[in-house]
């Protein structure tokens, strides 16, 4: 399924007839999908939909086995190696367990994408990561601490203040909230609605976290079938008939979150 838009200029991410494949088993085929600048978009559906594989092909983890994916316009996949890397600049990747070098400190961390694409002295780009990890709402002291003396929660935004180090225009989230306490999942959805305005992000993320995509989305698509059932926003996707959107939301804990957010 896929949204009809005009206006080229206003998409940042369209795919395109794509098919992912591993051996003789197909995760997608034939999927297609727009996202708008400046949308909130997540994906979700049942294990072994294909939301990661979705996700890797888009940011060219993962070669799809055809069909294309233009980000912000560009071509993502049959272009050279320069073409990749400056496409590379303009999204951060936020993974799901953090992905933080373990023997750099926070402030090197998010130094490390700074040193191989901008050309900037160590002490602007020292002061650039600082204030990116302000942005990603963590004390400056957490700067000179190491992956191993965070909490999960900082974990989180370590990364993210990674994922921002180079002003994307597009932040891909992998679960970001998992692991988290209710609270600091709930201050992690505020920080995405704050970072989305602010900075005129277009944010992507897979996601289970219900609340997540009651709170803070736009749009979601539902995966399934090895294609996209459905895409529309959280409200209207819960009362699609689809047996498979159905049994995803209806459960005791679909149904709960409604009631608290869909009045």
């Amino acid at each position: 399924m896929a949204d009809i838009i005009s206006d080229k200029s206003n998409i940042a991410i369209e795919i395109e007839h794509l098919y992912n494949r591993f051996g003789t088993h197909s995760v997608h085929e034939d999927l297609n999908m727009t996202v708008k600048k400046g949308e909130l978009v997540a994906l979700v559906g049942g294990s072994g939909s294909g939301k990661t594989t979705l996700l890797r092909a888009i940011i060219m983890l993962l070669k799809p086995h055809s069909g294309q994916i233009y980000m912000m316009g560009e071509p993502v996949w049959g272009i050279n190696g320069q073409q990749q890397m400056d496409l590379r600049k303009r999204f951060g990747m936020l993974f799901q367990s953090g992905a933080l070098f373990s023997s750099l400190t926070v402030l090197e961390n998010v130094m490390v994408p700074m040193k191989e694409h901008l050309s900037l002295s160590n002490a602007e780009m020292k002061e650039l990561a600082e204030l990116k990890i302000i942005l990603s709402g963590l004390p400056p002291h957490a700067a000179n601490l190491l992956p191993k003396e965070l909490s999960g929660g900082m974990i989180k935004r370590a990364a993210l203040a990674r994922a921002l180090a180079l002003d994307p225009q597009l932040l891909f989230l992998d679960e970001p909230t998992a692991g988290l306490d209710p609270v600091g999942a709930g201050e992690f959805d505020d920080l995405m609605n704050q970072l989305k305005e602010s900075l005129s992000l277009t944010i992507m993320m897979v996601t289970h976290d219900l609340d997540s995509l009651w709170a803070i989305t736009d749009k979601v698509a539902f995966l399934g079938e090895k294609k996209i059932l459905a895409y529309k926003p959280i409200g209207e996707l819960v009362k699609d008939p689809h047996p498979l959107i159905q049994h995803y939301f209806q459960g005791p804990r679909g149904r709960a979150t409604e009631e608290t957010y869909g009045k």
